[in-house]
């Protein structure tokens, strides 16, 4: 909106309705009241209708928004000099060429106020002789007759011609050197008010006038006076602006690139240079930061990363710059915390920062980089905790418990023992007693898996896990538990009673020794199984299965195949089939 209300005063002033201007303009800062550029074009305004007391006040509210911009201080002298302040004039355009020593408007402006300066003084003196051509090109409304004339407008934006009627302004004897140029006979015609037939094309654009005059001397009295007009923009509007902004980002840029060449090539401290220069000349793009904070992260100074990554997020809010760049920087910061992380707890800045990164842009590799610092995180916690002494100490506790029937609470002491030693299959085997003894069969198994994998050569983990199966009525998985753990323990008792038990319920269910809810509990859980489900949807083993119940034949050569005789008995064992 406030854009919208600035284009539209830039338009109304291009087109000499100031007065409609500075409605806009003022539009514009009610929307947007620290934008230092509105009050500079709204004092712009004022100065052009002789409204020199409000110039004076934009100007120096322009100052006080942006101290370092040279054309506040334009603005500035330029008030001063229509109110005939000129030391002041003098003061504000001397600053602002220490900010913009290369400014011709504020060098021009410096030379006017100075002229008018002595001229005032010399006034002082002495009254200076009338000369009516010299009148006619003194004081601010020579400015704004040439503005207000179409046919002299045109002129205003042609350097040339402005450095011709400043020259003449300050030094009326100077006329002789430009009667040639056409465009200063028109220009005196109108001063005059006498018609003159002038060159110069009608189809050129509204002029951005130059710094705005002195006025040196009284105009003199004429009979007859033309009603006011107001004066030219005494320095470019927006358009110059807008094109010095699209320059200082051209000149960013190319900073940008001599950076990026430099990185590639290893050349970091010259990256950061042309970075650095970069971020100088334009600040407001955050790509220049987050490609220093870069540099720095290759180089290991992290903290300056974190410092830049940080820089980039404050300044990228200010500017509501795309959230994606926000959480490019937030990437990097979680980045350079994990690589100064030395414990556990140094994880958890990071993790939170690469968590508000997903929050603005969810991308995989910033995922992969919190997933892969919450694993570090653990990872770390476990070896700080690990104290493989204090872990023997909790599994003894926890035998205590087992054997006092506190299985709960020795459940808890062999967890912690686990906790502190991760590696210790006793633990596990221990653990999965208890859970056994609480019926948490899941939980049981679980367990003696883990203790197998731990030490495959530990009996009391084959034990445990295929007392969990027979439990659970898997005789022939408990089976199979019971004579792995036989190969490397063939005396083991324990393995041996459970071989004895498991074939016992086996035989049991091939004679169809069950009563009708223990047959139906078991072909219940049986079908739940993925094994006999496989087998009982293999088409071979339905016809297999048919073949035993109407062609003997057929079944009697079934039976010397392992492959088929080995599902026969799992289905056997499950209760699904029983032998007569």
């Amino acid at each position: 909106m406030a854009d919208e209300a600035k284009a539209k005063g830039n338009a109304a002033f291009s087109s000499g309705d100031f007065n409609t201007a500075v409605k806009h303009f003022t539009e514009a800062i009610n929307l947007s009241p620290t934008n230092h550029v509105l009050y500079s074009n709204r004092s712009a305004a004022y100065a052009s209708l002789h409204q020199y007391d409000a110039a004076l006040s934009d100007a120096k509210k322009t100052v006080d928004l942006k101290p370092d911009w040279s054309k506040g201080y334009s603005r500035l002298g330029a008030a001063h000099l229509g109110l005939h302040q000129y030391e002041d004039a003098v003061s504000a355009y001397k600053k602002g060429i220490e900010i913009d020593p290369n400014n011709e408007a504020l060098k021009s402006g410096l030379a006017d106020a100075q002229s008018a300066a002595t001229a005032s003084a010399s006034r002082a003196r002495a009254a200076p002789p009338p000369n009516l051509f010299g009148d006619a090109f003194q004081g601010p409304e020579m400015w704004a007759k040439l503005t207000a004339d179409p046919t002299t407008r045109v002129f205003l934006q042609q350097p040339d011609f402005v450095k011709a009627m400043q020259e003449i302004q300050r030094n009326p004897s100077k006329l002789n050197e430009h009667l040639q140029d056409q465009r200063v006979m028109q220009a005196l015609g109108v001063l005059l008010n006498v018609k003159f037939k002038a060159g110069g094309g009608d189809d050129m654009e509204v002029p951005e006038a130059g710094s705005p005059p002195a006025p040196s001397q009284p105009a003199k009295q004429e009979s007859k006076k033309p009603d006011p007009v107001p004066e030219p923009e005494p320095e470019p509007m927006e358009i110059t602006e807008e094109k010095e902004k699209k320059e200082k980002k051209e000149k960013a840029l190319k900073e940008k690139e001599t950076g990026n060449a430099a990185y590639k090539k290893k050349d970091f401290e010259t990256a950061i240079q042309h970075y650095t220069k970069a971020m100088e000349i334009d600040d407001e793009d955050i790509s220049y930061i987050t490609n220093r904070a870069a540099v720095y992260l290759e180089m290991g100074k992290y903290e300056d990363c974190i410092k830049d990554c940080e820089k980039a997020v404050e300044r990228g809010r200010e500017l509501r710059a795309d959230y994606k760049m926000i959480a490019k920087a937030l990437t990097r910061k979680g980045t350079a915390l994990v690589k100064m992380a030395k414990c556990s707890k140094d994880y958890e800045p990071a993790i939170e920062t690469f968590q508000k990164a997903l929050t603005e842009h969810r991308n995989p590799d910033t995922l992969k980089k919190l997933n892969d610092a919450e694993k570090a995180k653990k990872e770390l916690e476990q070896q700080e905790y690990f104290d493989p002494k204090i872990a023997d100490e909790d599994r003894e506790k926890g035998n205590e418990s087992f054997k006092q029937q506190k299985y709960p609470e020795a459940v808890k002491h062999y967890t912690e023992s686990l906790r502190r030693n991760p590696k210790d299959p006793k633990a596990y085997s221990n653990r999965a007693a208890c859970y056994t003894k609480l019926g948490a069969l899941p939980e049981g198994l679980k367990d003696a898996e883990k203790c197998i994998e731990l030490d495959p050569t530990f009996s009391k983990g084959y034990t445990r896990k295929g007392a969990v199966q027979f439990f659970m009525k898997e005789y022939d998985k408990a089976l199979e538990t019971y004579q792995e753990g036989l190969k490397h323990d063939p005396n083991n008792q324990e393995l041996l009673d459970g071989v004895r038990r498991c074939v016992e319920q086996i035989n049991r269910a091939s004679r169809g020794d069950f009563s009708p809810e223990e047959l139906k509990e078991r072909q219940a859980k049986a079908m739940q199984d993925p094994e006999i489900q496989n087998i009982l949807s293999d088409p071979v083993m339905r016809q297999v299965l048919v073949d035993f119940q109407e062609n003997p034949k057929a079944a009697q050569e079934h039976t010397k195949n392992p492959m088929v005789m080995n599902k026969i008995q799992k289905l056997v064992t499950a209760g699904i089939v029983q032998l007569r």
